[in-house]
């Protein structure tokens, strides 16, 4: 068995798409008041999309008391049965999450396969993710929410009997089987875990080699599909995958960068987030969120043609604030503020377009105001002797001017604070 995948499949055929062609679903919900439904219903429907699915229809009930065995009511589940029907559709989606039993008893009711919120999320993790680490992590993921839905999601179980015996004897046969599916799981947890700390060890190092060589880092973080991507492509030159859908990119990416001022920062792309990431799904990839945890200045990344860009500024904070990033310096930067229906902001907010570039200097200067601390500009003439300090102005700063002079050769530069006492006896 690889490192990447599992034995154990317990993902629905809906989730296995093509790029051929969309499957068509139909979203269920249930309305209690507690959050925007149709706001709600919209992310759920772009999730789909993102999966290679076509939200076709959707069914909703408003009801304070879920049924306990499939959470709508039963005339509701009626209801979307007959529309499963009549889009032909290849499965439903739940706007939420649902028990095991809860999704065999729906897929029984209304003859489709049922995945849940949490289970299409994890689809779209499995799919984006390209590093050994978030293959892990996502594998990790999926496994522990698998684990207490063995029993209802294997409705198979109790066909894993021997051909002959009572019926206590095919249920005993069933649950040994059960047993077994729950040992394979618990070891691969296990492994998985022991791996993920391996790399967690790895992460730590390159962050401590960062923290020793002064490197500043900037974290992008944010809702998925605000243009985190978009904005560290525009500001580094680097291509990295970015597409108008949510989830379009998973594992961390960082990039060197060159501040106006002459210095160079790491900016950290991390994953995105969506309202009502379930708490598990953030400890899963706790581990990548802390590249946010461990960085000198967070920018928080939101959508300016989104009319629910404080909601989703909100749903940032909620994450870092579980990450313990308070003390941490932040800037909010409203990206997409080219489109059509822009909204107003305050003019001190910072407003960016990583499509035509408006603002980037803007957000640049301002990394640059909030990191002042870390560098000077001095002028400095270097004995010709004494020109290998160079390499440490053109390394670790910038140089906006050099001359050749009698004495030596003269330099305006910008360096780093702890390496300013290398050049103090040739200051002017």
């Amino acid at each position: 068995m690889s490192d990447n995948t599992t034995e154990l499949d317990f993902g629905t055929t809906a989730q296995k798409t093509t790029d051929a062609e969309k499957l068509p679903v139909v979203l269920l919900a249930l309305d209690q008041g507690k959050y925007d439904m149709t706001r709600s219903l919209d992310e759920l429907r772009a999730l789909a999309d993102a999966n290679g699915m076509d939200a076709v229809a959707e069914v909703v009930q408003k009801r304070s008391t879920p049924e306990a065995a499939t959470l709508l009511g039963e005339g509701k589940v009626a209801e979307a049965r007959l529309v499963c029907q009549n889009v032909n559709a290849a499965a439903a989606i739940f706007d939420g999450e649902l028990t095991g039993s809860q999704i065999r008893n729906l897929s029984a009711a209304l003859q489709v396969e049922v995945l849940d919120r949490t289970m299409l999320i994890l689809e779209i993790f499995r799919a984006r993710a390209t590093t050994n680490e978030g293959k892990l992590q996502t594998e990790l993921a999926t496994l522990r929410y698998q684990l207490p839905r063995l029993q209802g999601l294997g409705e198979s179980l109790s066909r894993q009997g021997g051909g002959g015996g009572s019926g206590g004897a095919r249920r005993g046969a069933g649950e040994t089987k059960l047993e077994l599916d729950r040992r394979h799981l618990h070891h691969r947890i296990e492994h998985l875990e022991g791996r993920l700390k391996e790399l967690e060890k790895r992460r730590g190092e390159t962050r401590r080699a960062r923290q020793k060589n002064n490197v500043p880092v900037v974290a992008l973080v944010g809702y998925t599909n605000v243009g985190k991507s978009s904005l560290l492509n525009a500001l580094c030159g680097e291509q990295i995958f970015e597409a108008d859908m949510l989830f379009a990119t998973l594992d961390p990416t960082a990039r060197k960068l060159v501040l106006p001022s002459g210095l160079q920062i790491i900016l950290v792309d991390t994953v995105g987030f969506v309202s009502r990431l379930p708490h598990h799904l953030v400890e899963a990839f706790k581990s990548t969120l802390e590249e946010a945890a461990f960085a000198d200045v967070i920018i928080k990344v939101a959508d300016a043609g989104d009319a629910q860009a404080a909601e989703q500024l909100a749903v940032t904070d909620e994450v870092l604030g579980s990450l313990d990033c308070e003390g941490i310096p932040q800037l909010v930067v409203y990206n997409k503020c080219d489109v059509a229906n822009a909204v107003a902001f305050d003019p001190d907010i910072l407003l960016t377009s990583a499509k035509t570039g408006y603002g980037l200097d803007a957000l640049l200067a301002k990394i640059d105001e909030v990191l002042n601390h870390r560098v000077r500009t001095i002028e400095v003439v270097l004995p010709y002797d004494k020109l290998a300090l160079a390499d440490i102005l053109r390394s670790r700063g910038s140089v906006a001017e050099e001359e050749y002079r009698e004495e030596g050769v003269f330099y305006r530069a910008t360096v780093k604070i702890d390496d300013l006492h290398r050049f103090e006896e040739y200051l002017l």
